[in-house]
């Protein structure tokens, strides 16, 4: 069974503004859960083919992680391969598009989140060796935190400053729509604005063409 995810992205910027949205979290849901505080590595690629990665990755992947991936490759015409180090454990994270939406940064993807026995280095290697090469490199601090049954994650991204992303994970394709005005009602009850897919498409070209100077510091732009 897929899972898709419906994922909007705030931009917050500031410490400040950062801290305002915690407290209206709080405000909304007293009950507001951190449910965790990393650190995290993410390794974007591009090039290559789901069925390269699915056959170079078989024996390190569950059955079950393994036969989403061969689906993705099935159905798929957009996606996005990364690796990620959280805190020390290591992902295979592959997300793949629904609709127009792209498999990067788009609103609604299916997603396959699998932890492999090797470090970032490892795995790296072996998706480069199915035929994919680096894209970017990106670091982030991150904060989770669940608030009335919306997963919210208020990241400190190298390049990017503060951003808010505010997730619904749902199993059925049907229930994206409603899923989606559950997750955008839920950002106006605590006042926050989606970052526009344009916006934030021309900061993640930005980004991928000068990530050395970002990556794993403190400094951020502005892209309007």
């Amino acid at each position: 069974m897929q899972n898709y995810e419906v994922e909007v992205k705030a931009l917050l910027g500031t410490p400040e503004r950062a801290q305002q949205v915690r407290d209206a979290l709080m405000t909304v849901d007293p009950q507001t859960e951190l449910t965790s505080r990393n650190s995290q590595l993410n390794h974007y690629f591009e090039g290559g083919t789901l069925d390269a990665l699915a056959k170079i990755m078989g024996p390190h992947l569950s059955s079950d992680a393994l036969s989403k991936l061969e689906d993705f490759a099935n159905r798929a015409n957009k996606f996005s391969v990364r690796t990620r180090n959280k805190d020390g454990t290591v992902l295979l994270v592959v997300k793949a598009s629904v609709g127009t939406d792209s498999s990067e940064n788009g609103v609604s993807r299916m997603e396959l989140e699998e932890t492999v026995t090797a470090t970032i280095d490892e795995l790296d290697a072996l998706v480069l060796d199915a035929a994919f090469s680096y894209q970017a490199k990106w670091s982030r601090a991150r904060e989770e935190y669940l608030c009335n049954g919306i997963n919210v994650c208020i990241d400190k991204n190298a390049g990017y400053g503060y951003l808010a992303e505010f997730e619904h994970v749902v199993d059925d394709e049907a229930k994206i729509d409603a899923a989606r005005k559950s997750v955008e009602q839920f950002m106006t009850s605590i006042g926050v604005e989606e970052l526009p897919q344009d916006r934030l498409e021309r900061m993640f070209t930005f980004y991928n063409a000068n990530w050395p100077e970002y990556y794993g510091t403190d400094k951020i732009f502005t892209i309007e």
